[in-house]
């Protein structure tokens, strides 16, 4: 690769400079901040730089949030210690999806097949249900189905099926999620 010749090509942050500095400088430390323990308080942060963020969601500390303003988040989601949201493109989170300590949400990558190495950018779609477990990376372009589990430490590059316990490097299905009374 020719890391002299790589550009964004058409990406754009999707804000203005001025918003992403003040994001940077102000908003993410407030929402990954320890001292603050207020969930209320870091999803009216997130809102403020235009994040859609349901009611009753936890946030834990450590949080961190690329673009607040390509983050959907639905009702009673849990977002747990040191998740990074590191979303180029949109992340959604549908409501009653849990994000347990330290979960990476990787919405870009580069073309390694060019030599000018550009940015590749795809959403995440976390449907209803899903629990992404401690450690656990979710990659571009991957929808992780209603009520689905990645396990600890696993690492999702496709999209995982409704319903499905998945556990590895890459995700492999490992069985059937059965939810009772």
């Amino acid at each position: 690769m020719r890391l002299d010749k790589y550009t964004v090509g058409a990406y754009s942050p999707g804000e203005p400079f001025w918003q992403q500095v003040i994001w940077y400088y102000l908003g993410s430390p407030l929402v990954s901040s320890y001292p603050i323990a207020s969930s209320r308080f870091k999803s009216w942060v997130l809102r403020c730089f235009g994040a859609q963020i349901g009611v009753s969601v936890r946030i834990k500390s450590g949080l961190k949030v690329k673009f607040p303003w390509r983050l959907v988040v639905g009702d009673f989601v849990w977002l747990g210690e040191d998740c990074w949201i590191d979303n180029v493109a949109v992340v959604t989170i549908e409501s009653h999806c849990c994000l347990s300590q330290s979960v990476y949400l990787c919405t870009g990558n580069h073309d390694w097949s060019s030599p000018s190495f550009p940015l590749k950018d795809a959403p995440i779609l976390l449907c209803e249900g899903c629990w992404i477990a401690a450690r656990s990376t979710v990659g571009p372009g991957v929808t992780v189905g209603r009520g689905a589990v990645l396990c600890l430490g696993s690492v999702a590059s496709r999209s995982l099926d409704p319903m499905t316990i998945y556990a590895g490097n890459p995700a492999r299905s490992i069985k059937t999620r059965r939810i009772g009374n």
